[in-house]
């Protein structure tokens, strides 16, 4: 499951290296690559619902998955409200930790909450992320539904064997969350791709296919 702004294009580099021993199966999440047309604003329940569809759709019983970033908040969320819905779980830059507070973060949104009363929206551009801005009306309040559902408090639902691997200079979901999802999980494994940033399974394709091989096949 691709992350955030990207689509299962994503990981051209893994499909035909895992097919040679799984039966692989990539999807395009809703707004994404070929399966555009958001009907509504989606929330993370939604895309967990699409998620659900697809497997019965195809008879996907208790797959494996290997989930990048966004993809990671659908896959976490999945787990901890049915251990039958996957069997092991390869989360890589998984997204839906609570970042850390910092003083920047901080200021920020007490001066956007100040201005947004008084200053109009188009004024207050410079606040929102680039990403964000290049969204449809549609596709920035489903954003605003998922960005504000933090996933801490269910960690310790999940059973599945789960496999934390990031780049280690990855600045989008930085090392610590790969840190925390690692202790909140019981039945999990860490691992850090020196040199590989958000997209350590494209930055060191050789060094994350091998090691995801290996955790699925043992």
């Amino acid at each position: 499951m691709h992350g955030y702004l990207a689509d299962k294009r994503s990981f051209n580099r893994q499909i035909p290296f895992f097919s040679r021993d799984f039966d692989v199966h990539a999807i395009d999440l809703k707004g994404f690559g070929e399966n555009q047309g958001m009907p509504f604003p989606y929330a993370l329940s939604d895309y967990l619902l699409e998620v659900k569809e697809y497997l019965y759709k195809f008879n996907l019983k208790k797959p494996s998955v290997i989930a990048h970033s966004f993809g990671g908040r659908i896959a976490v969320k999945g787990a901890a409200e049915d251990p039958e819905l996957f069997d092991k779980i390869v989360l890589t830059g998984a997204a839906g930790l609570k970042p850390r507070p910092s003083l920047k973060r901080a200021t920020k949104k007490t001066v956007f909450k100040v201005l947004k009363t008084f200053v109009p929206k188009e004024k207050l551009v410079r606040f929102y992320s680039p990403d964000y801005q290049q969204l449809s009306p549609i596709m920035k309040e489903s954003f605003k539904l998922i960005v504000n559902e933090y996933l801490d408090g269910v960690l310790g639902k999940i059973k599945n064997k789960t496999l934390v691997i990031n780049g280690a200079n990855d600045r989008e979901t930085p090392p610590y969350m790969a840190k925390r999802l690692y202790r909140g999980i019981e039945n999990s494994e860490l691992i850090f791709i020196k040199g590989a940033g958000h997209f350590c399974f494209i930055d060191k394709c050789a060094k994350f296919n091998t090691e995801v091989r290996e955790f699925l096949l043992s």
